[in-house]
């Protein structure tokens, strides 16, 4: 069962300061921001719902929608791209039957791409979760999907 908002605010002692903590905690525990969760914080810590919605859009780590329980990130990064990335992209997508930016109707995958993973030599790259899978082909796309069905 997820930790209630209430729970998640109390660890930072309510300090409106904390606000991204409190975000990062609360998409940690319910995979995005709920709208409910928002409110709640935003009367919690006396801050403007406009605010808390500004700091929720400002950071692309944080999602308005539901996520998926295994996050893929493709890079395409210039190194990334150079080598394939936009194939394995193409792939996965085809495997997982959904879009870049889109989850999986049974909350099982999201796929997003990056600008840049910091692992140019492996390009390309795919991170599923926290794990990182270099020099990726499309031939390795369905295997590595599988590990996490």
């Amino acid at each position: 069962m997820a930790a209630s908002v209430e729970a998640i605010v109390a660890r930072f002692d309510s300090d409106r300061g904390q606000l991204v903590s409190v975000l990062q905690d609360i998409q940690g525990e319910y995979r995005y921001l709920p709208k409910d969760a928002l409110e709640k914080v935003s009367q919690i810590l006396d801050i403007p719902l406009s605010q808390v919605y500004s700091v929720a859009t400002f950071f692309r780590a944080f999602s308005l929608e539901p996520r998926g329980l295994h996050l893929i990130k493709v890079c395409l990064g210039t190194a990334c791209h150079v080598r394939g990335a936009n194939r394995v992209l193409e792939r996965a997508a085809l495997a997982l039957g959904i879009d870049p930016g889109e989850t999986s109707d049974d909350l099982t995958f999201t796929l997003e791409t990056v600008n840049c993973l910091g692992c140019c030599a492996l390009g390309p790259v795919v991170v599923v979760d926290d794990t990182t899978f270099g020099q990726m082909t499309t031939d390795k796309v369905v295997p590595m999907l599988e590990r996490y069905k």
